[in-house]
């Protein structure tokens, strides 16, 4: 089974050890895409046990349960119970995923729970971009202009400082922050953080009128506005930057993955594009009001996500499709599912205390499992 540790940058970055279905105790080793060429010269390193399960259905992946992660005899009634029910849950996948190129979207468009969830990952897309990243990203230099900061070097600096800053929050979300708030959790708090240093930034904007006023000389009141826009960028790059990859990632069964990011890659593209095309009007139109457009979409976006999306920290995969239940809460799927699986550890701890080890052969376990599927 795989656990959240293993899937935090499932798409947008290179992992040493594939992501999306990871055992329990992997330990994985992840960089964002800047830093992907580092890993070229690099050996091959092993995989998940669900992922190997995928390419290799039975040897490597057995072993890897085995000798690598549980430290237990091929024939243990744990590991072979394990072993059964990752090789059940991918089997029931290839069931639904049909054949052909169009069966994962067909499979998709057919079941109620897939179509709300590939709307409810692509929704993400629509408030990270809502935080005015790409307006950022892609006109920095206008950004700066407003807040009263003149001079090319003031604006090199300014913009070095910013992807600094960014850099450092990815570290801190992909190493600490997401499994231990959660997914909702640092969301929740980019949200409240960022529209904070938006309103303050407009504020500042509207009462004194910067760009009326340019000068050389950076004042205390643009010294603030910086400030606050440096905090605005604390609190995104280690919330709203990945996260959303990484919910839609884990929200969806192997079978269906590929098209599932697909259209949140997509979703995430038309919403960048539309941002980008507009924001030179937005500034001409509005003003200071940008700056209060974009914290305002952020303040909407924490009801969303505390009352809409469920919390996928430590879920495993093959158990993700109870947090869709129909009529459980989202607020409170997290705990339930989470008291099931625990409750699922235990049964089978409780197993293995009781049962001895089989001495039944590794071959002839490797047949019974062949059989069963």
């Amino acid at each position: 089974m795989s656990t959240s540790r293993e899937r935090r940058f499932a798409v947008p970055t290179l992992n040493f050890k594939l992501p999306a279905n990871t055992a329990p105790d992997d330990s994985t080793s992840e960089c964002p895409s800047n830093f992907k060429p580092l890993g070229l010269p690099l050996p091959p390193l092993r995989s998940g046990a669900n992922y190997q399960l995928h390419i290799s259905p039975l040897g490597h992946m057995f072993a890897l349960l085995t000798t690598k992660q549980r430290n237990l005899p091929e024939d243990a009634p744990y590991v072979v119970e394990e072993y059964s029910e990752i090789e059940a849950a991918i089997a029931h996948e290839r069931s639904l995923a049909g054949a052909g190129f169009f069966g994962p979207v067909k499979t998709v468009f057919a079941s109620k729970t897939l179509r709300y969830r590939i709307l409810l990952g692509s929704s993400l897309f629509v408030w990270q971009n809502g935080t005015g990243i790409n307006a950022i990203n892609y006109y920095s230099p206008t950004i700066f202009r407003s807040i009263g900061i003149t001079g090319s070097n003031t604006g090199l600096l300014t913009t070095g400082v910013y992807g600094i800053i960014k850099l450092v929050g990815a570290l801190v979300w992909l190493l600490y922050l997401v499994d231990t708030f959660g997914r909702r959790g640092v969301l929740l708090l980019g949200s409240i953080g960022g529209a904070v240093s938006m309103y303050y930034i407009g504020a500042y904007i509207a009462i004194a009128k910067p760009a009326e006023h340019p000068t050389t000389k950076v004042g205390s009141g643009s010294q603030s506005a910086i400030a606050f826009f440096y905090l605005w960028t604390v609190f995104y790059s280690p919330t709203w930057n990945g996260t959303p990859w990484v919910v839609g990632a884990e929200m969806f069964p192997q079978h269906v993955r590929t098209f599932t990011q697909a259209c949140q890659a997509a979703s995430n593209w038309f919403w960048g594009f539309i941002i980008t095309r507009f924001t030179p009007q937005m500034f001409t139109a509005m003003g200071y009001g940008v700056y209060i457009f974009f914290a305002t979409l952020m303040v909407v976006s924490i009801p969303f996500v505390y009352f809409i999306l469920p919390e996928t920290k430590q879920i495993p995969l093959e158990r993700m499709e109870e947090l869709f239940e129909p009529g459980m809460k989202p607020w409170k799927a997290h705990d339930i599912v989470m008291a099931r699986v625990h409750e699922t550890r235990q049964l089978r701890n409780d197993a293995v205390v009781k049962h001895s080890p089989s001495s039944t052969s590794f071959e002839k376990n490797q047949e019974e499992r062949m059989e069963r599927v």
